[in-house]
């Protein structure tokens, strides 16, 4: 599809917008429990706010579970990412555009200035193109210039669609049951250099991976 051609300015008029209808019925039949909201809690308990992350193939049910959340996402720099995008909007996050491949720094700077203005962030911890379930270190810095707290969140589901995509994004089915997790907060310091970033991005990622494997061992998963 041509960018700019009057198709495809219809199609990103109409497609998002049809997209949040049709989730938000999907969702709605779906029974959700949510799992240590203590985590949650601890980042409420401190006056900055919290940079929500995740791996990329939770991402469309994430955005439904935090619609009632204003924010800010980051979202992908290109063609495609346009859609996810306006479909952010819908849930009540402002998207930011960039990513580790295109227009990366901009956006992170933009992000530090939203956060330190009072702003909640959701970034996807393995970015807009991957590797899979491999933390890149944006939040690390985000979270180190603005003192917010990382908070990880992922679910898993009784019965879901994989998409072929590298990320095999995940959607769970009508009236499946829905189990979302919140991870341990990472507190991450100011000042730091390219080794503690590394080290931070690494615990980062092992508590991801904990409570990915904690939210699928429910239904005797060990991945989705």
């Amino acid at each position: 599809m041509k960018e700019g051609s009057l198709f495809h300015r219809i199609s990103l008029a109409l497609v998002p917008r049809l997209a949040s209808w049709l989730i938000r019925a999907w969702f709605t039949t779906c029974r959700i429990t949510e799992h240590d909201v203590h985590f949650r809690q601890q980042c409420r308990e401190h006056d900055n706010p919290l940079i929500a992350t995740f791996w990329h193939y939770a991402i469309l049910y994430n955005f439904y579970h935090m619609r009632n959340e204003s924010g800010v996402a980051m979202v992908s720099a290109s063609k495609d990412g346009e859609y996810i995008a306006r479909l952010a909007r819908l849930f009540n996050f402002a998207p930011v555009r960039g990513s580790s491949h295109k227009k990366g720094m901009r956006a992170l700077i933009e992000m530090m200035r939203l956060v330190t203005a009072g702003r909640h962030a959701a970034i996807v911890a393995d970015g807009s193109q991957g590797p899979p379930m491999v933390v890149q270190a944006g939040s690390i810095l985000l979270a180190s210039k603005t003192g917010a707290p990382i908070l990880p969140m992922l679910w898993s589901a009784s019965r879901y669609y994989a998409v072929g995509s590298w990320d095999r994004m995940a959607i769970p089915k009508p009236f499946s049951r829905i189990d979302f997790y919140y991870g341990e907060p990472l507190f991450v310091p100011e000042g730091l250099d390219a080794e503690g970033i590394e080290r931070y991005r690494v615990q980062l990622e092992e508590n991801l991976h904990a409570v990915y494997k904690k939210a699928w061992a429910l239904y005797g998963r060990t991945a989705h």
